[in-house]
């Protein structure tokens, strides 16, 4: 047991070699562009909505798609005749924090490239992923509560459902659609990074 935790400890002391740092400052680039487009993209579609309705999820807002986002608008209407509760941005509490976060990635992979040590990368990856579940995982729950929570005096009244977080699925007459978009992307290519980082540096002498 003590030979591992003093591996481990000689691991986290590496230095980073030249790469490993630029990969790092890459990485936090990727961090930086992800604020500036959606996360998420949610499509409904059925016979009177051929064009589909789309909401986009991104890091600070929820926008619909759409002329000046009339989509939301449309799609909040629809849920007020199955007793959905309105989609509100005030719900979200996790969009508050969210840019704050993004702005701490960034501030700790331009950190760790100047202060070239593995156990900043290793931290900063394992704070990044566990960010990441949760804000997944609340994201789920809430969707979860919109579809459950239904209210019975409502005009239509149709089965409890879950909004699907990723692929495709019937609700009533219509075909709820939900993918990952280009902010998500680049937030995956910074965690890639960041492993690309470790990886590279791995066989570096403390």
């Amino acid at each position: 047991m003590s030979g591992l935790l003093r591996a481990e400890y000689r691991f986290l002391r590496k230095p980073l070699n030249l790469p490993s740092r630029l990969l790092l400052v890459l990485a936090a680039a990727s961090v930086a562009a992800a604020v500036f487009f959606p996360l998420w993209k949610m499509e409904l579609r059925a016979p009177q909505y051929a064009e589909g309705l789309e909401l986009f999820i991104y890091p600070w807002k929820i926008e619909g798609g759409g002329l000046n986002g009339n989509d939301l608008r449309e799609i909040n209407n629809l849920n007020h005749y199955i007793g959905m509760k309105p989609i509100e941005q005030a719900d979200f509490a996790e969009m508050q924090v969210m840019p704050f976060m993004f702005g701490v990635f960034i501030l700790l992979a331009l950190r760790a490239a100047v202060f070239g040590v593995m156990g900043a990368v290793v931290d900063l990856f394992m704070l990044a992923a566990y960010f990441g579940a949760f804000s997944i995982g609340t994201f789920y729950y809430r969707l979860h509560s919109y579809g459950h929570n239904l209210d019975p005096r409502a005009p239509m009244e149709i089965e409890p459902f879950t909004p699907l977080l990723l692929g495709t699925q019937k609700i009533a007459n219509f075909t709820q659609s939900s993918y990952p978009q280009w902010g998500a992307c680049l937030l995956w290519i910074f965690m890639a990074l960041l492993l690309l980082a470790i990886w590279l540096s791995r066989k570096e002498q403390v």
